[in-house]
């Protein structure tokens, strides 16, 4: 017998929820590399006889590829489908993950890096974009991205704990052979599951000179950060690579707002929501990245935590993502405006990070380190969610590959101002401790403990500043209403959640409410 049509709708919301749980293990695979490589870092530089000079190199070949090529990623997803971009997303990180694995030499390492930072860009946005065009309803949307949102928040801590059981009881290698079974679930059930909705397309030609110029400004963004880290924030370099940044990606707005068909149409970044996420969401990825860095090294070198250890203390900030991206964002987000549940997110992290100010020497894990991570791991959980939803709701559906890699975007580059700055900051507190208590130390191997948490200490109260940032931005910029409150009230203020002028075809989701 024909099926009938409320059949249909059932196996098709069925479908949908089938897919997410794919959708959901390469986003985690993606989240995972970047942290789990660093707990490996050290055994494959001795084993491959790799230099100090070089070293990273392993860290900054994947983040170049991966923060240089978003963009294009994101637009190839809108031209070449989201499934068919996801599914080949997949296969390559899991070649390139085999390569890596089976690296002999540093140059082979450098090139797998690369190739894994390649494909991550594919395979980003195009998961993210995937699930704005299959999930549409306020309700089933608000599930989704809680679910996305705590993988994406709490993906790097888990990394940790796999990172170090891997290189502790089996090889630093298995730490890429990992994603194989990863990408090869992933991408067999997003073929057999996935259903991209019909005439969501970006069929216009590639803006060649776009991806050009939008390719070597991120780039040289993202080097200039990581040349700042290691080479000092006055190397002509340093400042040299931020210039030419500047200069290019300056370029390619005034490039993009006069093309037929831009790789960025500037209606995705002009919209006031979108653009308040961009900005908040950016922000708050620096403060996160001070966290990981400073808390491992504080548990690892200070305490004398085990990598493995060290991976399981992270767990309650784990917990406290998922219960926040889950339970507060996932239920209020078709009740309250999302600038409610963000910019209180984002100050609930910074009472979190402020309690980690008081860090000693001798601070205690239960008393100090694990309420701080239960507060940050809630209030990122619950500003994360709606965040990662507003970034592309309402949005095109042949724009949601470029929205979602904007998302991405603001990531990477978070991160890499993160590593850079927060790092600079503690290295200069740390060696001003140093020369200001060396004369009349004692213990020189306490007074080394007592100046690197002073250093971390001084770098996260600049967390905090700049989480408050987040916070303001979020409660200034957003002003869009209740997802699903109905779009015949949608007025001013977020005109570019709604319908873009001069555009045919669309394949629209929800109008927000304002």
């Amino acid at each position: 017998m024909p099926e009938t049509a409320l059949e249909q709708l059932d196996r098709g919301e069925s479908r949908r929820w089938k897919a997410l749980v794919f959708i959901a293990l390469a986003q985690l695979m993606v989240v995972l590399d970047a942290t789990i490589v660093n707990i490996a870092l050290p055994s494959a530089q001795t084993d491959l006889g790799i230099s100090d000079a070089n070293r990273q190199w392993v860290v900054t070949a994947y983040a170049l590829a991966f923060g240089g090529l978003l963009l294009f990623g994101g637009r190839i997803a809108d031209l070449w489908g989201r499934k068919r971009t996801f599914v080949t997303g997949l296969a390559g990180f899991a070649f390139a993950s085999a390569l890596g694995g089976s690296a002999q030499n540093e140059a082979m390492m450098f090139g797998a890096r690369a190739l894994q930072g390649l494909f991550g860009a594919l395979l980003a946005p195009a998961a993210l974009s995937l699930l704005a065009v299959m999930f549409t309803d306020a309700k089933e949307r608000a599930k989704a991205f809680g679910i996305y949102g705590a993988i994406a928040g709490g993906g790097g801590a888990v990394g940790l704990i796999l990172g170090g059981f891997l290189t502790e009881y089996l090889n630093w290698r298995w730490t890429f052979f990992v994603n194989i079974p990863f990408a090869i679930v992933a991408a067999a059930g997003a073929f057999f599951v996935i259903r991209e909705p019909a005439g969501g397309r970006n069929r216009s030609p590639l803006d060649i000179p776009g991806v050009v110029l939008s390719t070597l400004g991120l780039v040289s963004l993202v080097y200039g950060f990581t040349r700042a880290e290691t080479h000092g924030w006055s190397n002509p370099s340093t400042y040299g690579l931020f210039i030419a940044s500047a200069v290019l990606l300056l370029t390619f707005v005034a490039v993009e707002s006069r093309v037929k068909h831009p790789l960025l149409p500037l209606r995705v970044v002009a919209d006031r929501n979108r653009g308040g996420v961009y900005a908040s969401l950016g922000l708050a990825v620096i403060a996160m990245f001070g966290l990981f860095l400073f808390l491992t090294y504080y548990l690892q070198v200070v305490k004398g935590f085990s990598p493995v250890k060290t991976g399981f203390a992270f767990l309650p900030m784990i917990a406290g993502m998922i219960t926040g991206s889950t339970q507060i964002g996932a239920r209020l987000m078709t009740r309250i405006p999302p600038r409610l549940l963000m910019g209180p997110g984002f100050l609930v992290g910074a009472t979190g990070m402020l309690i980690l100010t008081q860090l000693q020497v001798d601070s205690s894990y239960a008393g100090l380190i694990l309420p701080a991570q239960l507060l940050l791991g809630l209030g990122m959980g619950t500003a994360f969610m709606p965040a990662m939803s507003l970034a592309t709701l309402g949005v095109e559906a042949r724009d949601a590959g470029v929205a979602s890699a904007m998302v991405n975007t603001s990531q990477q580059v978070g991160g890499a101002i993160g590593t850079a700055l927060l790092n600079t900051i503690a290295a200069s507190a740390t060696t001003a401790y140093i020369a200001d208590h060396a004369a009349g130390a004692t213990n020189a191997q306490l007074l080394q403990a007592q100046a690197m948490v002073n250093g971390y200490t001084h770098a996260i109260w600049w967390a905090v500043g700049i989480l408050l940032i987040s916070s303001t931005l979020a409660f200034t910029l957003v002003n869009t209403g209740v997802p699903g409150a109905g779009s015949a009230q949608a007025s001013g203020g977020g005109a570019g959640l709604g319908k873009d002028a001069g555009v045919e075809d669309e394949v629209q989701v929800p109008v927000v409410a304002h």
